[in-house]
């Protein structure tokens, strides 16, 4: 708040070369609109001893000296002024009261500078003053804001205006204080060196809404057109508030994302993205973006946008989550289970939305979820048909990824139905077709001859392995007028099974269930063995049959009707 007081008036006094006090006493400085008038206040004193009859003074302007000859403003003795003050100027004071006081009219620009009083009081007793009073000619009332204008703090305005002029009275009034407060009129004071002003005030509480305002002050004098406005724009200082960010982000790997923080505030803020208390970028400005190139599932989390001056800060944070396709499922959990134990697997991935799980089996769906990361398959007694390719296949609406796995079921030997012997001429074939895991050993036996022929005797056995099913087959060759009893029997580490294998008619030989590769190579293993057999006959001249004892592996033959034979043979 402006407190203007009235001070005593200060009087120059300028020593005469006499022993007298020559002094003057006028304000440094006054101010008055364009167009009006002003009152310079003016006194001055002489020695004593000096009585003049009359006394006389001069004003002059813009220099003290009679030699320079300056424009006269005012002289008493002859009333002769400068054209520039004609009907302008006029002694106010009695200058027999030592009261210069001076008063111009009509104010224009080219009156602003300095004034000089001169004391008269005849003969040598003459003396200029070196002080004067610089006149100054406004157009504009003068504004007064407080150097710090800081929102929810109280403020004064004030506007001040000179009020110097006897015959016109500045009228003040605020212009654009609509919803800022109600103005007071101070009044007319007297500043410290005699002038007067004339002083408004408007008191409010300043908003952030009210930074840039143009806030004005009008003075007017009744019954002219003079009217005198000036202008002031607040400068109101306030804390950031955040005012423009990214609602939450989502955003596909592999994309561009800018991510914005906008912040209002005055002065501008120090705004600086964080994620993670890590600051990744930070400037003054009113916003700022954070770009994110070629984005990854690394980069999703949480970003925190920090606006700060020296006035306050805010804060907010935003979201940001990457948008990819399933990663490559893993499995966990058993891949090899004994028949009737209960399996677990558990198919797992990482994908973001989450996705659909599905284990499939030969195209069959055995199991599935959705939105879900991980899928368990339960099998409560898996069995032989259990055994086999899985997939499982992970998709969302960006991709989709499978893995596959193998669930190998162990079992005890099953000797299937189709097992069987047949005769053609004077050959036999008996054919074993054995399911298990792991892969049995097979071997035949012969009662009536005490003969037992495993498939590691490849003279004699072929075998050829397809999945879970094991294919052997047992060639006897010779007089089959009465075919044996053959005997398979299949054997791994869950157990042991044996069939007897019944005869079929003579023609059904077994080339179907060996395949065409099958046949070629059991074709060219028979006829090796029967090389192999001709010859040991020529050499040993064989004339009877020969025994064997339990376990021996017979390369040739056993009695005189029948041969042992690896593979099967083709008849016309």
């Amino acid at each position: 708040m402006i407190f203007l007081t009235a001070l005593p008036l200060f009087w120059i006094m300028i020593s005469a070369s006499r022993g007298g006090h020559w002094g003057a006493w006028m304000p440094s400085s006054i101010s008055a609109f364009e167009g009006t008038c002003v009152s310079i206040p003016c006194r001055f004193d002489f020695p004593d001893e000096l009585r003049p009859a009359v006394v006389h003074g001069v004003w002059y302007f813009n220099s003290p000296y009679p030699k320079n000859y300056p424009p006269v403003v005012f002289k008493s003795r002859t009333q002769v002024v400068h054209e520039s003050f004609q009907g302008r100027s006029r002694l106010l004071g009695d200058l027999g009261l030592r009261n210069c006081t001076l008063l111009l009219s009509n104010l224009s620009p080219e009156l602003g500078g300095k004034y000089y009083f001169r004391g008269d009081l005849g003969g040598y007793n003459q003396y200029t003053f070196s002080e004067h009073s610089i006149l100054d000619i406004i157009s504009t009332p003068n504004i007064v804001v407080p150097p710090e204008v800081v929102a929810g703090t109280e403020l004064e305005v004030s506007c001040m205006v000179p009020d110097n002029c006897p015959e016109l009275r500045p009228e003040l009034s605020w212009l654009g204080h609509d919803g800022l407060g109600e103005p007071v009129v101070l009044g007319r004071l007297r500043e410290d060196e005699g002038t007067w002003v004339l002083v408004s005030l408007l008191h409010f509480v300043p908003t952030r809404e009210a930074n840039g305002h143009r806030l004005g002050c009008q003075a007017a004098f009744a019954n002219t057109t003079l009217q005198f406005e000036s202008y002031a724009s607040l400068d109101v200082k306030y804390p950031p508030v955040i005012v423009e960010m990214n609602s939450s982000v989502e955003a596909i790997e592999g994309t561009h994302v800018s991510l914005l923080c906008g912040a209002d505030s005055n002065p501008p803020p120090l705004l600086t993205w964080m994620r993670d208390g890590t600051v990744l970028r930070e400037a003054v400005a009113e916003s700022l973006l954070l770009e994110l190139d070629q984005v990854t599932p690394g980069v999703d989390g949480v970003y925190a946008c920090l606006a700060e001056n020296a006035y306050g800060q805010d804060n907010r944070t935003v979201e940001l989550s990457v948008m990819y396709a399933p990663r490559k499922p893993t499995v966990n959990g058993t891949v090899v289970a004994v028949e009737g134990e209960t399996v677990s697997i558990s198919c797992s991935t990482q994908s973001h939305p989450d996705p659909i799980l599905t284990i499939f089996k030969e195209k069959q769906i055995l199991a599935t979820v959705i939105y879900e990361s991980e899928l368990q398959l339960e099998l409560p007694a898996v069995a032989p048909e259990d055994d086999g390719e899985y997939w499982c296949v992970a998709e969302n609406q960006f991709g989709q990824r499978a893995t596959a796995f193998n669930l190998s079921v162990e079992f005890a030997p099953m000797i299937l139905l189709e097992s069987h012997c047949a005769a053609a001429r004077d050959t036999v074939q008996c054919l074993c077709v054995v399911k298990a895991n792991p892969e049995p050993a097979v071997a035949f036996e012969l009662p009536s001859r005490n003969v037992t022929v495993n498939e590691t005797e490849r003279e004699f056995v072929y075998s050829e392995r397809s999945g879970p099913l094991l294919t052997s087959i047992l060639t006897l060759r010779g007089q089959a007028q009465a075919p044996p009893r053959v005997i398979c029997t299949a054997r791994n580490l869950y157990g042991t099974k044996s069939l007897e294998l019944p005869f079929q008619g003579a023609h059904r030989l077994m080339w179907a269930k060996i395949g065409p590769v099958g046949a070629v190579v059991a074709f060219a293993i028979l006829i090796a063995i029967v090389c192999y057999i001709t010859q040991t006959r020529r050499k040993k001249n064989v004339t009877e049959s020969p025994s064997f004892s339990a376990g021996d592996n017979p390369p040739v033959l056993f009695s005189s009707d029948f041969r042992i034979s690896g593979a099967p043979e083709k008849y016309e």
